[in-house]
């Protein structure tokens, strides 16, 4: 019964999230990008280059479009994400058919920062909800198996494809400012994807090790990993160097400084590095749980 439950729960949180990202994806075409001739990228882009070339309504674009990228997911890859996402692109339809969205400015700077700041959030919101607004996403991973490219260089491919086609077709200013609303949109994305739960890696290089390894388990909470190893091997005393743990763990970048400020008060000579980390799976007792999908 529990676990009934909190499944529901977790199926309603993903509809909101979906719901939400929609909107701010219809808000972003309605409201800035399709008004004013603008693109973003991915199959959202085409259909929007599409739209703009032979003035096909864009809702119906935009769903077409992503059926054969959705099959090929579907076949491929994860049946539920390919129908989760097809779902939340004929909400999308729907939002753009039938919500009254109004045009909210005409400057061509401000339609590609905030229209792929409005894309972005919507875009993040809805992969949040377990599911893509965009079928290219789909692609890239169905393309990662068949090849050595990573899944931001195959985005990348394809965008760069269409922005040199737009630039042909509608002229290199049109192209340039849709490659600042793809940025923009893109960056966008990664921060409410990773919001302010990016996790950075810290190894910690100290003779309290001992202190250390209390502190950030006892004190912060944290779990940690230790590797063996040595200190020392310095330019004035080479070959003086003694057995140390080297101590690493993992938090968020609001925890940073923290951090510092604690491995700093036991240690003022401590070595301390650090490295973002752009995905983990597990948790091993180092980090809090985030529901992947």
């Amino acid at each position: 019964m529990i676990k009934l439950i909190k499944n529901l729960l977790e199926n309603l949180q993903d509809f909101v999230y979906t719901t939400v990202g929609v909107l701010f994806c219809s808000f972003a075409l309605k409201g800035f990008l399709v008004p004013n001739g603008a693109l973003d990228g991915g199959v959202t882009g085409i259909s929007l280059l599409i739209h703009e070339i032979y003035h096909v309504n864009i809702a119906l674009v935009i769903v077409l479009i992503n059926i054969p990228f959705l099959i090929v997911g579907a076949i491929q890859l994860n049946l539920r994400f390919a129908l989760k996402t097809f779902g939340s692109i004929v909400l999308l339809a729907l939002f753009l058919e039938y919500l009254p969205f109004p045009l909210i400015t005409d400057d061509r700077i401000l339609v590609s920062i905030f229209g792929g700041f409005f894309m972005g959030t919507g875009i993040g919101m809805a992969m949040r909800g377990g599911c893509s607004i965009d079928g290219l996403e789909v692609v890239a991973l169905y393309t990662l198996k068949k090849s050595s490219f990573t899944i931001s260089e195959i985005i990348l491919g394809f965008n760069v494809i269409i922005f040199v086609f737009a630039a042909f077709k509608l002229g290199l200013e049109t192209s340039l400012y849709s490659m600042l609303t793809y940025y923009v949109a893109s960056k966008t994305i990664d921060y409410v994807i990773e919001g302010l739960e990016e996790y950075t890696g810290v190894t910690i290089i100290s003779g309290e090790s001992e202190k250390m390894k209390e502190q950030l388990v006892l004190h912060m909470g944290k779990g940690i990993t230790i590797y063996k190893g040595e200190k020392g091997f310095l330019k004035d005393n080479f070959h003086h160097h003694e057995p140390c743990d080297i101590v690493f763990t993992v938090v968020t970048r609001l925890e940073v400084r923290r951090l510092k400020n604690l491995v700093h008060s036991i240690d003022p000579r401590a070595f301390v590095f650090t490295n973002t980390i752009k995905e983990v799976a597990g948790t091993g007792g180092v980090v809090k749980h985030r529901k992947g999908h």
